[in-house]
């Protein structure tokens, strides 16, 4: 059995999620697949006989994303991807709003007071809310690439519904721009091209104050990667030279001065010290470090050098193994998550098949005109846009997990923050006292 990790790019919610999961489970071999939304972290479980990363990544990708092979070594990625993706969202609203504003205008502000343009010559005023809206299409591409790709392979997501809403009003607007051209001038009043590009540049803005959240959540996480170091001193031949962590085997030596943090487990040769472990065991005092006394990455030497044998390489540390139990429970689905994850999953086609229906109602029971029965099913499917329920549920889990690993609290399991309501009595297995974590002058 083999686990490997995969990032993956595109996703915008969780019937996303779920479509990664799906298309990696029907691969043979594979006998689990999770995805954590938050982290937008693929995690498979895979027999290698039948299955590799590469095939992994080309089913990710027939199903409208983009993945790629986690190494392990890429500890600000996820922060870095995280900005990179809330500051193109920000560039792609800014630059459909300054097209979306002066379509509404055009459209509507007549209806509000503002003065009407071009009441001389109707068509050009038509004509130029067509080609304001072109390049707000344009900009928000991707939700149609990836909705309507989602559609076609029977696995419609919430961008299904944006590139749906949006196409259908797009082209019944330029269907009647045509008739207006021709001198049926009553079609004027229905044009959509404000709505289309409205549609597109609100969603736009509240997938970049989603991506914002998902950004701050993994805070926490970041400040426990912070603490590795990635360089370290190598004694060799009694000289000490500052090298790379990845250049460091078991078994070597290294020099740690005064103030600076332990680059890897391993166990003292020779020097004492006091040495901040509160990262680790939550005891503010330091520790005393003599000769074979263990250290480990990521605490804090006090006063004295010490030489130091490594005893664990990077992967291995007791901080790293941390960090995994930090990322594993945050992709671990809660009880509350996995039901959220099967009504995200019926949710779109849902949404779809009640705007069909509510088109036939108006049209054809209620005898309304086409173009209304058409606007009632478009805002069917804009409304039921933003998918809440699938994104608070991983985010409220990866939030209580991450501000717990920054308090030296770990949770095996999302199941197990779920559970924690129900704990009325806990045992502290410590000796001593537990402290607070600051000292106080007492007299």
């Amino acid at each position: 059995m083999t686990k490997e990790s995969f990032l993956i790019e595109g996703m915008t919610c969780a019937s996303c999620a779920l479509s990664v999961e799906n298309a990696v489970k029907r691969l043979p071999g594979v006998d689990q697949a999770r995805v954590n939304l938050t982290t937008e972290k693929l995690s498979v479980d895979y027999q290698d006989e039948t299955v590799n990363p590469k095939i992994i990544e080309k089913a990710v990708a027939e199903a409208g994303y983009q993945a790629t092979r986690y190494l392990g070594k890429q500890d600000k990625s996820l922060q870095e991807r995280q900005d990179n993706v809330t500051k193109r969202l920000w560039r792609q609203f800014i630059c459909s709003a300054i097209f979306t504003i002066p379509v509404v205008y055009l459209a509507m502000g007549s209806m509000i007071g503002l003065p009407v343009l071009f009441t001389t010559n109707l068509s050009l005023l038509a004509m130029l809310q067509f080609f304001l809206s072109l390049p707000v299409l344009y900009l928000n591409k991707n939700y149609f690439i990836n909705g309507f790709n989602s559609l076609f392979k029977q696995a419609p997501n919430m961008n299904s519904l944006v590139a749906l809403a949006t196409t259908v009003s797009f082209l019944f607007s330029t269907f009647a721009l045509a008739q207006v051209f021709k001198g049926h001038l009553h079609y004027l009043h229905q044009l959509y091209f404000e709505s289309a590009a409205v549609i597109l540049t609100l969603i736009t803005l509240g997938n970049f104050f989603e991506a914002s959240s998902k950004s701050k959540t993994s805070e926490s996480l970041q400040k426990l990667l912070g603490l590795k170091v990635t360089q370290a001193r190598l004694v060799k031949d009694g000289i000490s030279k500052l090298v790379d962590l990845e250049e460091i085997t078991v078994g070597q030596t290294l020099m740690i001065k005064p103030g600076e943090k332990v680059p890897l487990d391993g166990y003292v040769l020779s020097g004492s010290s006091f040495i901040d472990e509160s990262m680790l065991t939550g005891e503010s005092i330091p520790n005393e470090k003599i000769s074979d006394s263990p250290v480990y990455a990521g605490t804090i030497n006090g006063q004295g050098n010490l030489l130091v044998r490594v005893s664990k390489s990077d992967d291995q540390t007791f901080l790293s193994q941390m960090i995994d139990l930090v990322e594993e429970a945050q992709a671990t689905k809660a009880p509350i998550a996995k039901i959220a994850d099967q009504l995200s999953g019926r949710f779109v086609p849902f949404v779809i098949v009640l705007s069909l229906l509510t088109v036939f109602f108006w049209f054809f029971l209620m005898q309304e005109s086409f173009h209304f029965a058409l606007t009632a099913g478009i805002a069917v499917l804009v409304i039921a846009c933003p998918c809440a329920l699938g994104l608070a549920t991983p985010t409220a889990i990866m939030v209580g997990s991450g501000r717990a690993a920054h308090n030296a609290i770990l949770f095996k399991g999302g199941d197990y923050l779920e559970n924690l309501h129900q704990v009325k009595t806990i045992v502290f297995d410590k000796t001593g006292t537990i402290t607070q974590g600051q000292l106080q002058v007492t007299s």
